[in-house]
């Protein structure tokens, strides 16, 4: 594997890659690299070849109130988990690099970066969608892979490359979990013994909704309050929202009747994790519960 620290060298090997006739997959992350990570690699590595991972702690993306340099950073770690994972080129590039003296362009996805989280966190998507058209631009890969688990942000980037003509195709994987349910997150490693106990109560409350909507429950309210309770019986988790949104507009909905995201966010200490269902409604014409299908 190959690791490359400047943006042109990483230009000149796309462009080589490209000029070969072979289908680039890029994997964009910001290290602490984990199994849900691996995952995005291998699928990177069945649809394309080269697979790239780039490793970039994105600025731009951290609010006032969130402490950019403690984010954990083990880039030597990091660049042995890829090589085992069989990465081709590790792109790591510096702040300087990515944002050169004079960088003033930001990108904005109006609407959908206004609320959930971007309301709670003003300026992230901001940032994210910056740093990932910069890496589009750069690598120009033919598949780009992220995790559903920021399934915000996942929305946000497909709605941006469709906006903007980009070639690059998004791919949107599944969520990978720990064997109690708890969704992979670079932010788990923050969590006290008696917070990664209580960060269960996420799985827990998605677990309840997928039951309730698969006994034929549609009523959205009747499920958040469902899942409101279980987040509330856990002393150690303090939520920020649980919400069941349209797919496509990110708007909540009061029935399910299409393609929709259950939605949780809650604070385990200092402590801020996410995560999500997908529930896709089928046309259940026999009055049955079961055209339904809940991806966790």
């Amino acid at each position: 594997m190959e690791v490359i620290h400047t943006v042109e060298w990483m230009k000149q090997v796309a462009r080589q890659a490209r000029a070969d006739g072979r289908l680039t997959g890029l994997v964009p992350t910001m290290g602490a690299l984990h199994a849900g990570h691996i995952s995005l690699i291998e699928a990177a590595r069945r649809d394309a070849s080269p697979a790239i991972v780039s490793i970039f702690v994105n600025p731009k993306q951290f609010g006032p109130s969130e402490d950019y340099t403690k984010y954990p950073r083990d880039l030597e770690a990091d660049r042995q988990k890829l090589e085992e994972a069989g990465v081709d080129f590790l792109f790591a590039p510096s702040v300087e690099e990515m944002y050169p003296t004079g960088f003033r362009t930001s990108v904005n996805v109006e609407g959908l970066a206004d609320r959930l989280e971007g309301k709670i966190r003003p300026g992230h998507f901001r940032g994210v969608a910056t740093v990932v058209l910069r890496l589009l631009e750069i690598v120009a890969p033919r598949f780009a892979y992220f995790g559903r688990k920021d399934a915000q942000q996942a929305r946000i980037i497909r709605q941006m490359a469709t906006d903007l003509a980009l070639e690059s195709e998004i791919v949107v994987c599944p969520i990978v979990r720990e064997p109690d349910g708890v969704a992979l997150s670079s932010r788990n490693r923050y969590l006290s013994p008696e917070e990664r106990k209580a960060a269960t109560v996420l799985y827990r409350a998605l677990s309840r909704a997928r039951r309730t909507i698969e006994e034929g429950e549609r009523e959205a309210m009747r499920i958040l309050a469902l899942v409101r309770q279980e987040l509330a019986e856990e002393p150690l988790a303090s939520a920020d929202y649980a919400e069941i949104i349209d797919a496509d507009s990110f708007e909540p909905i009061m029935r399910l009747t299409r393609s929709c995201l259950v939605l949780l966010a809650a604070r385990f200490g200092s402590t801020r994790l996410i995560d999500n269902m997908q529930v896709e409604i089928a046309d259940s014409r026999g009055g049955t519960p079961s055209g339904v299908i809940c991806n966790l």
